[in-house]
């Protein structure tokens, strides 16, 4: 139940809702409202600020006699401190699974995200567009896109580059066969009526397979070579044609971003504000569930100062190392800019904080059941949900794993700064 979940709760008297409503913090919540009765279903929701929102629900006034009133229901509030909207949205959904189930996804008015499968097991392998990708064919699924008619486009022109079939039936090839528009135009192998062997078909479906897996690098690299070696042989009417179709390949790469990638190996770190002024919340998506978040200390770290209108630094408080007095520095020219402090803390090395983000991700990476197939469209689609906004909106930041499964651990570190900074700065808002 969600009590279990929920960090801090106080019970509540509808006659002196005020008493109640005094001893709520007006910051950035995920609360939920206990009737009387044990079995009934508690209202879950999440806000910027817990003691107006609950004020609207549980203090009745006579200016709004329309507005939704529930404090002659409810006996108890429970409430967690959330420090970002991505992290409000994740506990909601966790709270609302443990309540609904499968219907948490219609509660929280969240679509299913959008896939294009490479349909692999068949003879003959052509792709498609899925709201629902199969945990056994993950391997072949490819997203999240950020709408299904994103996905479709990405695959309408993703197949323009090959000879792969578009057609949706179970092939019996057969010379008889009349074939399709797309054979006509020799935009496809017509395997149909045997217009190519098996092993050539297998060919241009493998490399397909491999367009969609690198986002189009596999690709890219076999042109871009052909394309160097063919300018360096002065054979320059070949080398412009290879030009043009690095730049349609380029082009269609472009439709899908960094987040798509095969469901099987998709793997994400997301940083968000904290609760804790002195705290980042680290999210890892691993293995079709969004875990966290684990807090990531900033104590000690020096951060960038964004208001000051350049690169100078400045230190936040520090836990782990007393305070050196030095010496008053010496003037500097007019035109230079440094912090003016005789207080300056001694830096901690890189080492711990690398260390320090490395047992963050290793506590979010300690196995767990695997998710229901509710549960993994659910953490899919606020993943893409968050991804997809505009980045003026999209509060927090997104690392893949490099080719070998390894963090960038340093970038990670550099990104904590720039949201322990916005955070400071209070341009964190939910």
């Amino acid at each position: 139940m969600p009590s279990e979940t929920l960090s801090q709760s106080l019970p509540f008297d509808p006659a002196e809702p005020k008493a109640a409503l005094s001893q709520l913090p007006q910051t950035a919540a995920v609360y939920a409202l206990y009737g009387a009765e044990a079995h009934a279903e508690p209202y879950i929701g999440r806000t910027p600020n817990l003691r107006a929102r609950l004020a609207r629900l549980l203090q009745p006034s006579p200016k709004h006699p329309r507005r939704l009133q529930l404090a002659g229901r409810v006996r108890r509030i429970a409430w967690q401190l959330t420090g970002s909207e991505f992290e409000s949205l994740l506990l909601q959904f966790e709270l609302l699974q443990g309540v609904y189930g499968p219907k948490a996804l219609d509660r929280m008015h969240l679509g299913a995200p959008a896939f294009v499968r490479f349909l692999g097991s068949n003879a003959y392998p052509r792709i498609t567009v899925t709201n629902r990708p199969s945990q056994r064919e993950a391997g072949w699924s490819y997203g999240p896109f950020q709408s299904r008619s994103a996905a479709e486009r990405f695959a309408d022109e993703a197949l323009k580059l090959f000879l792969l079939r578009r057609c949706t039936d179970d092939l019996d090839p057969n010379p008889s066969h009349p074939g399709c528009v797309y054979s006509e135009m020799k935009m496809c192998l017509a395997p149909c009526y045997q217009g190519c062997t098996d092993d050539r078909y297998a060919e241009e479906a493998s490399a397909v397979e491999s367009f969609l897996a690198t986002r189009g690098d596999s690709r890219l690299v076999v042109l871009r070579s052909q394309r160097d070696q063919t300018s360096a042989n002065l054979e320059f009417e070949a080398a412009s044609a290879l030009h043009a179709q690095v730049q349609r390949v380029e082009v269609v790469r472009s439709l899908a971003a960094e987040l798509v990638r095969p469901l099987s190996q998709l793997r994400a770190v997301i940083l968000q504000a904290a609760p804790n002024p002195d705290e980042v919340a680290v999210f890892l998506f691993d293995k079709g569930r969004l875990r966290g978040p684990a807090a990531f200390s900033t104590l000690g770290m020096r951060i960038q100062n964004e208001q000051s209108g350049s690169s100078s630094l400045f230190a936040q408080p520090m836990a782990i190392e007393p305070v050196v007095e030095v010496p008053p520095p010496e003037p500097l020219p007019q035109d230079a800019t440094r912090e003016s402090s005789v207080a300056a803390p001694a830096r901690i090395p890189r080492s711990v904080l690398e260390t320090r983000m490395e047992a963050a991700l290793a506590a979010l990476a300690e196995p767990s059941t695997a998710p229901s197939a509710t549960e993994r469209q659910g953490y899919l689609a606020l993943l893409k949900r968050w991804y997809y906004r505009p980045e003026v909106r999209r509060t927090g930041e997104i690392f893949f794993p490099d080719s070998e499964g390894q963090w960038p651990i340093k970038a990670m570190l550099r990104a904590v700064g720039r949201v322990a900074a916005k955070m400071l700065s209070g341009a964190v808002r939910q």
